[in-house]
């Protein structure tokens, strides 16, 4: 029987999808519920599976555009495996010891139909870092090529020959633009055309949120089970500030401005596609261990290509930490139909003048960009203080960004 495979919908609204790379070729015996290929849509990536065992045959190319519900591909289910393929590898469960672990290596096997072919995460590190598939050593399920393997390959170092430089010819190389890349594009644009945009800007001493990780850090990570890191931090002081300036939490729907009783927090991340902005759904009841816990497992869903759709859209405040890349400062761009967002940036110690006497201290730069339509210059300010009053008191977080001692005077 001929089965054919359709693309199955990523999401509502989304119409069309590009293939990014096909994982098997025409002419492969693929298994049921082994990934074939990698599609793009303007949001996210989705992996398919074979729905059935036998031969494949594709029936588009890699970057091409075709529509949610078209056949991409046919599996000739009455196909026999051809001679030598190994059988679909099945999880091995060991028995548990007692008295020593040991680690059992596989070696792939050579004629294994997995071998040189690499996960969508491993190709793209590959080819963003020109390194050639043949060079990595693939060890996973019959010598697939892992991301584990591409960072292992760049922890060895470079070759002796990549040192001498990149290339000196005059080629050029065109490549078309992934359906994502082509709506961040058009939403970048749109938010320059259609907002009033600003930018205001403060610096943050970083010194006592330093202590307080650096005091807690190990007793924090083994109750919690999840590290304390600083956007954990950054995240709560975001979430009480937002309930004192309610503006700044608010959209704007035609002629009125929608203000939410509740703040989800868009965090930026890092992943093979690009950036994403997963968002944090009811910040504001999160504990700093909840935020971090919630932070690891939207970051690991983005790396490996997992995020769906509900979980990057909705947000009514996003923030982005350019520090992680080295960035000293930056204005970033509104993520809509939000109208702000905070951008962190790299600590840098400087010296700073406190009580008359010049002290090195851990500084960071803050941006807040917003739209000036709905958020005046007094409320953006005003927010960003509040940020900043809090993070460089933490415990101001606990009393929602008010002094302690004022709290307990009742003022």
């Amino acid at each position: 029987m001929i089965l054919e495979m359709k693309v199955p919908s990523p999401g509502e609204s989304i119409n069309e999808v590009q293939i990014a790379q096909w994982l098997k070729k025409t002419g492969d015996y693929v298994f049921k519920d082994e990934e074939i290929v990698s599609v793009d849509s303007d949001k996210a990536t989705l992996a398919i599976s074979a729905e059935e065992s036998g031969i494949l045959e594709t029936l588009a190319n890699e970057g091409d555009t075709v529509e949610v519900g078209s056949v991409i591909c046919k599996i000739n289910t009455d196909a026999k495996a051809p001679e030598g393929t190994p059988k679909k590898e099945e999880p091995k469960v060991e028995a548990k010891k007692e008295e020593k672990k040991e680690t059992v290596v596989v070696a792939a096997d050579e004629k294994s139909h997995a071998k040189g072919t690499s996960s969508p995460v491993a190709s793209k590190m590959m080819k963003e870092n020109n390194i050639s598939p043949n060079k990595v050593n693939g060890t996973g399920p019959g010598g697939k090529i892992t991301k584990a393997d591409v960072l292992a390959y760049l922890a060895n170092g470079f070759s002796a020959e990549s040192i001498s430089g990149w290339g000196g010819t005059r080629d050029t190389t065109r490549q078309k633009m992934s359906m994502l890349r082509k709506k961040v594009a058009e939403r970048l644009v749109s938010v320059k055309n259609e907002t009033a945009m600003l930018t205001t800007f403060n610096e943050i001493d970083m010194g006592a949120m330093m202590d307080l990780r650096k005091q807690y850090k190990e007793i924090f990570e083994k109750k919690h089970g999840v590290g304390l890191g600083f956007m954990s931090f950054f995240t709560k002081a975001v979430t009480e500030a937002l309930n004192q300036f309610p503006a700044v939490n608010a959209m704007i729907d035609g002629e009125e401005i929608v203000y939410h009783n509740y703040a989800d927090i868009g965090i930026a991340v890092s992943a093979p596609k690009g950036l994403m902005v997963p968002v944090l759904r009811n910040a504001e009841t999160m504990s700093l261990a909840e935020i971090e816990g919630g932070i690891k497992t939207l970051a690991l869903k983005a790396r490996d290509g997992k995020l769906s759709m509900d979980e990057m859209t909705g947000g009514t405040f996003t923030i982005t930490n350019g520090g992680v890349f080295g960035s000293l400062m930056s204005t970033p761009i509104i993520n809509p139909p939000q109208v702000a967002i905070l951008g962190m940036h790299k600590i840098q110690e400087r010296v700073m003048v406190i009580n008359g006497e010049m002290k090195i201290r851990p500084m960071m730069y803050v941006a807040l960009s917003y739209d000036h339509r709905i958020i005046d210059g007094k409320e953006s300010v005003g927010f960003l203080v509040k940020v900043k009053e809090m993070l460089e008191s933490p415990e101001r977080m606990i009393f929602g960004g008010k002094n302690p001692n004022e709290v307990l005077l009742g003022l």
